[in-house]
């Protein structure tokens, strides 16, 4: 197996990161999402959203609560969501999604990630056409009769099936994303987890040894508490 499909089953295994680094942006996404909808999650899709990755990596339910709570406080932090865009080594596009109470801070943090980690920092619109924004659902692959759902889930937006080990990932159009998400909640399908993810468009094929090179940029760019998701355009087929 090569380096790119090593790194790919290791970010299936920690897809959250860390678990203080998980709780940390759980924690932002659900003061956005109730600044954005308000507090209760079933008149907001987002905060759902955030809810249910919580519970996909262990986050305490009194903390859920404790977030939503400080997120509707007077005191409540405000986070500003800026989206950067680079190339990694050997021309690999990536962008960078933040939320950040200090923009100064978080742009010097990205340019000097970018510049430590042999890339560089683009424009905006430099990498973002290489990139579509699309609903992304996480389900078991146990037991499911994939041409029968995919017909039950495409009047609610389904677009793609594909199967990822013990998952089934289902793709729908960004603004198709509540209707998907009430289309498995109907259908009492449990879903694992429930991002809006940025699916590169063309992907281009490294050696090992470049694929190293880019990992540890994109190390770099996670390991940083204002960045909450890093997306490339490396192929990560095996």
């Amino acid at each position: 197996m090569g380096r790119a499909f090593e790194y790919r089953k290791d970010r299936k295994m920690k897809r959250w990161g860390a678990m203080a680094k998980a709780f940390t942006r759980i924690g932002k996404e659900i003061a956005i999402a109730v600044k954005e909808g308000g507090s209760d999650p079933n008149y907001n899709p987002r905060l759902r959203m955030a809810v249910q990755s919580a519970k996909m990596a262990n986050m305490p339910k009194a903390n859920v609560e404790n977030a939503i709570k400080r997120a509707t406080s007077k005191d409540a932090e405000n986070y500003s969501e800026v989206l950067y865009e680079g190339y990694a080594p050997h021309g690999i596009a990536v962008m960078v999604e933040t939320a950040t109470d200090n923009p100064t801070r978080t742009v010097a943090n990205v340019r000097m990630h970018f510049n430590k980690g042999g890339g560089a920092m683009g424009t905006s619109g430099s990498v973002d056409y290489m990139f579509s924004r699309k609903s992304v659902f996480r389900i078991k692959n146990e037991g499911v009769d994939l041409e029968f759902l995919e017909l039950e889930l495409i009047d609610f937006g389904l677009e793609e099936m594909k199967v990822e080990d013990d998952e089934l990932v289902l793709y729908a159009a960004f603004a198709d994303f509540g209707s998907m998400q009430k289309g498995l909640e109907s259908k009492g399908i449990e879903v694992l987890s429930a991002l809006s993810e940025r699916i590169p468009t063309m992907t281009k094929k490294l050696t090992d040894d470049q694929v190293e090179e880019v990992i540890k940029l994109i190390d770099r760019l996670e390991d940083d508490d204002d960045i909450q998701f890093v997306y490339h355009n490396m192929d990560m087929s095996e």
